[in-house]
């Protein structure tokens, strides 16, 4: 009986520490997404900086031309 008893217990914690590394792999798939994200915003921010430093400069050199 006893030996049932511990074959019971045992695979529960085997099944814990399954459904454990189970949600730690969802943990950081989630995370992964995340930083992708971040990375495409972080590099969408940036081709807006870029656009509008070239806007500007554009905007400048009109504005040179036209004083002259």
């Amino acid at each position: 009986m006893r030996l049932l008893g511990l074959a019971i217990s045992l695979a529960m914690l085997a099944g814990c520490g399954v459904d454990t590394a189970s949600t730690a792999a969802t943990g950081a798939s989630i995370k992964k997404q995340e930083l992708e994200e971040g990375q495409r915003a972080q590099d969408r921010a940036q081709q807006r900086i870029e656009q509008m430093q070239e806007t500007m400069q554009q905007r400048a050199q009109q504005a040179a031309g036209s004083e002259k």
